[in-house]
């Protein structure tokens, strides 16, 4: 599967959680890049080109919806899809999020099984072509 995927998340568990979720999806794990904040992931992103972006929402340095907005503005990632992982679970947190320009969003603590469910209909996508 030809899919670059970037996991942003302060924990370095959680990103191991996920990096694991994704190899088990089928994604090589040399085509997986990985963050601990939105500023160090917002500087891979800009010099490389992802297709999928997993990011955690409260993070040091900048949060993923700083990232999200920032990403939004550049042109290589208006359509990229972008999937939240966070513990912020309202329902005006979630509006927030979407209004950015989430995707999707998963709430913390998560199954492997959630996080599959939300990967695989993008992962799709990507086998057909």
């Amino acid at each position: 599967m030809n899919i670059k995927v970037m996991v942003v998340d302060d924990s370095s568990t959680m990103r191991r959680i996920i990096i694991n979720v994704l190899i088990q999806l089928g994604v090589p794990q040399e085509n997986i890049a990985d963050a601990p904040d939105g500023l160090d992931a917002l500087g891979k992103l800009k010099s490389n080109t992802y297709d999928l972006i997993l990011t955690d929402w409260n993070m040091p340095k900048m949060d993923g919806l700083h990232l999200v907005q920032n990403l939004r503005h550049l042109p290589k990632y208006k359509n990229t899809p972008i999937l939240m992982i966070t513990t912020e679970g309202g329902k005006s947190e979630v509006i927030e999020a979407l209004k950015s320009g989430i995707n999707n969003y998963i709430v913390k603590p998560f199954s492997p099984e959630t996080l599959k469910a939300k990967i695989e209909p993008i992962l799709k996508k990507f086998e057909q072509h």
